[in-house]
């Protein structure tokens, strides 16, 4: 599967491989098909709830992933963000993880890693509103010396072992940390029959 591929056949991919997140998949399936003119699903403008798109962005050694305390959520989380009219969600976490981070040889790996669909608060005159998040695979290259943008207040790498067993972590944090887990930490993708493809 190419990283350009359609949300909707990655979505399929994606329910062949995790047939327990059905509900989650429909979701994401429901706001992909009200997607249309004057309904457009990829801008940040419609409040009904939009997509977005996160990097899962782990280290050379798939060991440890780079997080952000986010500035207006007070939260660590994945890097991420607004698809801004852009339909290639994988090069929105690609772009998203290299503005948010400022490392250098970033690459983004082909199919979904995780969905996500949560909800935002209200935050001055933009009403709560929901996130349709689908996140990727980015892989850091030599240099991990990242820059901490306006959008975070501090940047770190932390190790994935410990985020899936952190109960204090974020919920998604800890489902892809143990996502992460079974693929052996290699982002392999898994497949139905228990083995795994790149």
């Amino acid at each position: 599967m190419s990283v350009g591929e359609g949300l909707g056949a990655q979505l399929d991919d994606y329910l062949r491989r995790w047939p327990e997140e059905a509900a989650t998949v429909e979701l994401f399936r429901g706001l992909l098909a009200g997607h249309g003119p004057g309904a457009n699903a990829y801008v940040r403008e419609r409040l009904e709830g939009h997509f977005t798109a996160s990097a899962w962005l782990v280290d050379r050694t798939g060991t440890r992933v780079l997080l952000t305390h986010h500035r207006k959520l007070g939260r660590w989380l994945q890097l991420g963000g607004h698809a801004d009219g852009d339909e290639d969600l994988a090069r929105v976490a690609l772009t998203e993880a290299r503005e948010e981070s400022g490392l250098p040889g970033l690459v983004v790996e082909p199919g979904l890693f995780d969905l996500d669909r949560h909800w935002i608060p209200e935050r001055g005159e933009v009403p709560g509103h929901w996130h349709y998040d689908a996140r990727f695979v980015v892989r850091a290259g030599v240099d991990e010396r990242f820059v901490v943008s306006a959008e975070s207040l501090d940047l770190a790498w932390r190790d994935i072992g410990g985020i899936a067993n952190d109960a204090d972590a974020d919920a998604s944090l800890r489902r892809m940390a143990g996502k992460w887990g079974l693929a052996g930490g290699s982002g392999a993708l898994i497949r139905p029959s228990g083995t795994f493809s790149r």
